[in-house]
């Protein structure tokens, strides 16, 4: 099982700020009364798609999540609970069939009725190759057929997927699937309405007014590219009664500067902190440390423009994995509670079936802040490419805590291996999620935030052919474990484990990534502000059930 979904560098993802203020409704107090049925959310970065099968990061994850609505959707418990289904499916001896009854008042904000129609056009459209989709790879092992059908192998019709009557649809899995329910409430398994999709033609999911929608909200206001949109509570959605507010509006915000002034003044409600901005709030009530489920690392380009980087040498790798002080960063530049990482998968994700022991303790510390190897491994990469010293770039996202970010490796990197030059390219994020499909950089800061709770969400990331694998990485014996756990394994849950802490260490051994961090919000949230979802995996905030009472 593969998935797909790039975080922010930096600014987003530490600062995904999802921002709430209290402003006017029909039935708005004071600011101190704190009562009102409108908020204002704060984002840093724009909503790169509205597409559900075209759909990579989190920002559109957290948007979709909160206007449309598939099989599944977590509650505030973190756990799937049912959506468009109407009740828990059928599921054969083998467990390799699911049959769903979807819910009888379920509807599209355009009126139309949700039909199992949308699920299967929606993920024929996911792995069709014409569609070109980036997460078509998350069914690839999972969905039957999916695979052949993403290779062009045989036609999308064939994919495991079909409607048996309007308001019910059969599911066929490639194998065994263990947490395939808690796949249902991601973006690409979303459904599309056939012939509303058809009618748009290119200007589908364009703006807000050529896409329709069948969650808690409709989205409005938004032009495709623009700085702004809002949220309107959606009528015809089948469980109304539980969403109290009436409205959210979005501005994109990039300087936390901005968002703790509209805090300090009252006219935010909840942002996340990071740098010295935090330390400026230690002590306030108001502010809380919320783990993720989020690890970032330095992601290696090995081949740019069809030509090896000085990256491809596994020993300039080791060097610039185990050559800055992730602690001091963490410590001095996020602020926020994050831990150094030194392993790919997050600590608290998941815990061994047999001895219930946590994946990260199990497997350990794998590459770690050395200064001394961190040298002696660039003194080798160097002799072994010919050269004095090497020039590269470190691709960043353009926000403020992702310029600091990358300022603060670029003096630990310059300072700690003699031979290295780094240069900074800033970017805006979508901006980035372009050059990074392109292959056109040497270095970024990427993350992956869990969709589920198992290590595999990680480890198969780097899987060759992988379409998160925009690096080059290509690992025969670590592709062969990868195999296994998806396959043969999973009839055996010790043995999966056991080859899950095998591929991390083979992945690291060779420093394929540098993990840097484990992220950590730093929240400060009024007290009046109740029941927004935070998710540790899947999409970040679910804004069904939020509310603000006295």
């Amino acid at each position: 099982m593969k998935k797909m979904k790039l975080l922010s560098l930096l600014g987003i993802t530490l600062l995904s700020t999802a921002v709430l203020v209290a402003c006017g409704s029909d039935n708005e107090e004071s600011k101190d009364g704190k009562t009102t049925n409108e908020l204002n959310l704060v984002e840093t970065a724009e909503i790169p798609t509205m597409d559900s099968v075209l759909n990579t990061d989190t920002v559109g994850s957290t948007v979709m999540n909160n206007v449309m609505e598939g099989l599944y959707r977590l509650n505030l418990d973190n756990k799937p609970e049912l959506a468009m289904a109407s009740e828990e499916p059928t599921i054969s001896e083998d467990g390799l069939t699911y049959t769903f009854k979807l819910r009888e008042d379920a509807k599209w904000s355009n009126g139309d009725s949700v039909t199992a129609n949308d699920f299967v056009f929606s993920w024929r459209r996911l792995v069709d190759p014409s569609t070109g989709s980036q997460s078509a790879y998350m069914m690839q092992g999972i969905i039957k057929n999916a695979s052949e059908v993403n290779k062009g192998e045989i036609k999308p019709e064939e994919l495991g997927v079909k409607a048996i009557d309007e308001k019910t649809l059969e599911v066929q899995l490639e194998s065994k699937v263990p947490y395939f329910e808690d796949l249902l409430s991601l973006s690409m398994f979303l459904p599309q309405n056939e012939a509303y999709v058809t009618e748009k033609g290119e200007k589908y999911a364009s703006d807000s007014d050529n896409s329709i929608y069948n969650g808690p909200f409709v989205l409005t206001d938004w032009d495709g590219t623009g700085l702004s949109w809002s949220y309107k509570k959606n009528a015809d959605y089948w469980d109304a009664e539980k969403v109290k507010l009436d409205a959210i509006n979005v501005d994109v915000v990039k300087e936390t500067s901005t968002a703790i002034n509209l805090y300090d003044t009252g006219e935010v409600d909840r942002i996340k902190l990071s740098g010295e901005y935090v330390q400026t709030k230690q002590g306030d009530s108001d502010l809380a440390s919320v783990p993720t489920s989020s690890v970032f690392y330095f992601k290696y380009n090995q081949e740019r423009n069809g030509e090896p980087t000085a990256l491809a040498n596994e020993n300039i790798r080791k060097a610039i994995s185990m050559g800055f002080d992730k602690e001091s960063y963490a410590n001095t530049v996020l602020q926020n509670g994050s831990l150094p990482a030194n392993g790919l998968v997050p600590e608290g994700l998941s815990k061994n079936p047999s001895t219930n022991e946590d994946y990260r303790e199990e497997n350990g510390d794998l590459l770690t802040y050395d200064i001394e190897k961190a040298q002696d491994y660039m003194k080798k990469g160097l002799a072994e490419l010919g050269v004095e010293s090497i020039e590269l770039e470190l691709l960043s996202d353009d926000s403020e805590n992702a310029k600091k970010s990358s300022e603060f490796m670029q003096g630990q990197l310059m300072q700690n291996l003699p031979g290295l030059k780094i240069s900074i390219r800033s970017v805006p994020f979508n901006v980035r999620l372009d050059v990074n499909k392109r292959q056109d950089y040497d270095i970024q800061m990427a993350g992956w935030g869990a969709d589920y709770a198992d290590p595999i969400n990680f480890l198969e990331l780097f899987e060759t052919g992988n379409s998160n694998n925009k690096a080059s990485i290509s690992i025969p014996e670590y592709d062969a474990l990868i195999e296994k756990i998806g396959t043969t394994d999973l009839d055996d849950p010790e043995k999966r484990w056991a080859d899950m802490l095998s591929a991390e260490k083979i992945l690291l051994e060779e420093a394929a990534i540098g993990p840097i961090y484990q992220r950590y919000n730093a929240i400060l949230e009024k007290p009046y502000v109740k029941d927004i979802g935070t998710h540790l995996v899947g999409p970040e905030f679910s804004f069904k059930w939020a509310s603000v009472s006295e």
